[in-house]
Formats: C-alpha cells, structure tokens, sequence
C-alpha cells in the first residue's frame, strides 16, 4: 500500500467516526511502496511525539517497560508532594484545553517574519504562513478564519516572536450566550466540550471584548523552523504583552478555590496505593515488561486492544481477566492474517510473526496479569488525582445535548517534569473517550 492510499483510507475512517483494528489495517491491499504496520505506526506518531512528548502515565508501562513504570511511579509520587503544599516538587501541572485548531506563532529563525501554522510546521519542508494571501492560498472556511485572525492580532501580544503553541478556543463569531442552571453565560464549544464563563463577571466582560482566545502550552527553540525542539512551559502567558484584543490564557493549573491540597484521609489512600504498586513492580521479572515495548508488533496489538476496550465503556477490571482476553484477541486476529493471505512465502512470514508475538504469553504465562495489575492500579491512582485536580477548576464545563446542558470535568491534565522535560497524561480516558464518540454529545464543529 502506498504511504498515501493508507493515509486516505484512514482519514475515510475517521471521518465516519469507525474504529479500527489491526487487522483491518493489515489486510489493505499493499502495492507500490510499501508500509508494514509497525512502520506506518511510527511514520504517524513522529509529529505527535514532536508536538507533544506525552503519553498517558498508565501506559509508560506497555511503551517504556521498567524504565516507564518507574517514571510513572516517580511522577505520582512527586505529584502527591505537590498537592501536599511541598514547593521543591519537580513537577508543574497543566490543563488540557479541549481546544481546536491546534495553532503555532512566533517569528522565523531565519528571516525574523511573524507566521502562523498549523500541525504543517512538523512538514519535512514546513509550512508556515506568513501574510493573509499565504493563509487564503491553502487554507478554507472556518480554518482560514481562524489563521487570518491569528495571524492579524497574535503579534500583538508576542512581539518577541518567541514560537509557541496553543489551542485555539474561539474567535467573536463562536462566542454564544447561554442561560445554564439560571445563570447567565458566555460560552465557547471549540470541540467537545462547552466552556462557559459568568456573563457578568471580570473574565467574562475581558472574553467579551477579544476577538480571539487562545490557551498556550508549549514554547520552541532552534535555529530554523526544521529542527525546532519543544519545551513545556506552564507560564507562557508571563512573557506575552497584553492585548484587549486576545484573550491569551496559558495552561497552568492554578487553584483559585484552594481545594486541591489533600486531606490526611486522601493522602493515605495515595500513600497505601503507592506502597502496593511499589510492591507488585518489585516482585516482577524486567523483562515481562520490557519484552512488549521491545516488539513493536505486540506493543501495537496490546495497546489497540486497551484503546477498544475504552472506545467501548470499559473500565478496567479483573487484570487476569484482561490479559487472558488479551491473548485471545491477539491470537484471533493474527490467525485471521495468516487465514487471508495466499501468497506461501507472505503466508510464511504471518506465521512466524504470530509466532513470535505469542511467545510473549506462553513465555510469562500468569506474569502477564501482573503488568495488567500494574496498569490497573496506576489508573486508579490516577483518578484520585484528576477528580481532586477537577475540584479546584475555575471555568465551567459542560457537554451539550440535543436537550440542554451536562456538567462534566476538564479534558484532563498534564504532569510535567521540569528537571527531565519529560511531561505526561492524566486523562479520565473513558469519560473523555465516550463524550468524544458518543452521537448524544453535539461537538463544537456540528
């Protein structure tokens, strides 16, 4: 298959709004220039791993092995001092704004001109736009719009042309007006979720008068726009000028109700949860773990097997039970690639990579559920920490349905390590992941 026929097919899938599996993707007709699936996993995650250097904290266990359950450990632990009022914690938090376009400002390197881009700045050759007629060339409807208006007033307030990346949140024509609960709004639904600010209030008047909003994230260094590296910075906002004309927010987590730090009762249910984890990475052999990010091919299966059983409500349960069905759908789905091929020598090579892949279970057996028991209470751990992060959020959050209003919590947040410029997720993945592809929920694009 070529890199661009598999491109096209995968855009058709998701715009339908379709999951799918590995043996789908497999089983595409390959012709010309071929992809094998680990290659074209990793062709699509390099702009993601640029953009961002995250991943969800539970699966630092499938993707880094002991290195990653160590780092995922180090971070719960770190942050528990953080929300227990110690100021040497090495991590900062941010929020995930459920924000869209993705939008990239600052001056070229090179020539010194202020650009706007989109996820194209990560071209091999990136594109960036530097004046209206760049935008109206390549760009239509709502994301030309967009990028003019960025790119008209976002030198205002970044006059050093530092390049930084944010979500872009509204512009004045996105802005609505809502009566929700009895209480007067101003509300911006960029994607998912619905933000809404008290019509009323110092925040709401400033949003008001701005003709976009953008939430900053990440900040960029380097010498040409094609080998720019990403750092996170949790106080984008402190070096940009201010402007009524942007509402410019960075992602910082602050705690404006004063109710992230735990109590005595919640502080030991993190420390008791730490201990077991600490205790069952203990007991396990290196490489039960490190063998399923050393196989590119049984890291892919394990972690679409996960995101399936999230796409389809299901929380995680008995870890045994989740690695025997782990084992089953592995080897169905290799069985039917072997089945579909006619080719000997294709049909040869299927076989001894579900060969290859199966030896990971026959191999550590029972173990297996030790890493699910892993996953299972670092997500639990998790939790704890996304609802308390919730508790202190400063802007209302809703889902919108055909009938009204539903309160729901903030996409998410990012952990980030300042001294290693290693950052990851704390999502609620399945209560973000069914608002994302449930038909109840109106997204901001409908």
């Amino acid at each position: 298959m070529t890199k661009k026929s598999f491109s096209e097919y995968m855009h058709k899938i998701l715009e339908e709004k379709k999951s799918i599996s590995l043996t789908e993707m497999l089983s595409e007709p390959k012709t010309g220039e071929t992809l094998s699936f680990s290659e074209y996993v990793r062709s699509q995650l390099i702009t993601e791993s640029v953009n961002t250097h995250m991943t969800h904290v539970e699966d630092l266990v499938f993707e880094q092995g002991v290195d990653g359950t160590r780092k995922a450990i180090n971070f719960f632990r770190d942050l528990r001092n953080a929300l227990n009022g110690h100021v040497s914690s090495h991590h900062n938090i941010t929020v995930k704004w459920d924000g869209a376009p993705a939008v990239w400002c600052g001056k070229d390197p090179v020539d010194g001109r202020f650009f706007v881009a989109k996820k194209s700045i990560f071209n091999k050759v990136p594109k960036v736009y530097k004046t209206p007629e760049e935008v109206k060339a390549d760009t239509s409807g709502d994301l030309q719009t967009k990028l003019l208006l960025a790119l008209k007033y976002l030198p205002e307030i970044n006059p050093r042309g530092d390049i930084i990346q944010g979500d872009f949140m509204y512009d004045k024509s996105s802005l609505g007006s809502e009566k929700i609960d009895g209480e007067d709004y101003i509300t911006f639904h960029p994607n998912t979720i619905v933000y809404a600010v008290p019509k009323n209030s110092k925040l709401g008047k400033r949003i008001q008068r701005s003709f976009i909003g953008i939430v900053w994230h990440t900040r960029y260094t380097g010498s040409s726009l094609d080998n720019i590296s990403a750092s996170f910075d949790a106080n984008i906002n402190d070096t940009l000028k201010y402007s009524q004309n942007v509402w410019s927010e960075d992602a910082s987590f602050k705690d404006v109700a004063g109710t992230a730090n735990f109590t005595k009762g919640e502080k030991k249910e993190v420390d008791n949860l730490l201990s077991s984890i600490g205790k069952e990475f203990q007991k396990m052999g290196p490489n039960v773990l490190n063998d399923i990010h050393r196989d590119n091919d049984l890291l892919s299966i394990v972690k679409i097997y996960m995101n399936a059983r999230i796409r389809d409500g299901k929380r995680l349960g008995s870890p045994r039970q989740i690695a025997k069905e782990l084992q089953e759908y592995t080897r169905e789905r290799l069985q039917k690639e072997v089945d579909k091929v006619k080719r000997e020598d294709t049909k040869i090579k299927r076989i001894e990579q579900m060969q290859r892949v199966m030896k990971y279970f026959d191999t550590y057996g029972s173990e297996v559920s030790s890493v699910f028991r892993l996953v299972v209470m670092l997500s639990k751990l998790k939790m704890i920490f996304v609802e308390k992060l919730n508790s202190a959020s400063s802007i209302s959050t809703f889902l919108k349905t055909e009938n009204g209003y539903k309160v729901t919590q903030q996409e998410g947040f990012v952990a980030i390590d300042r001294t290693k410029s290693g950052a990851v997720k704390l999502v609620d993945r399945l209560e973000f992941s069914k608002a994302n592809f449930s038909k109840e929920f109106l997204k901001g694009w409908q």
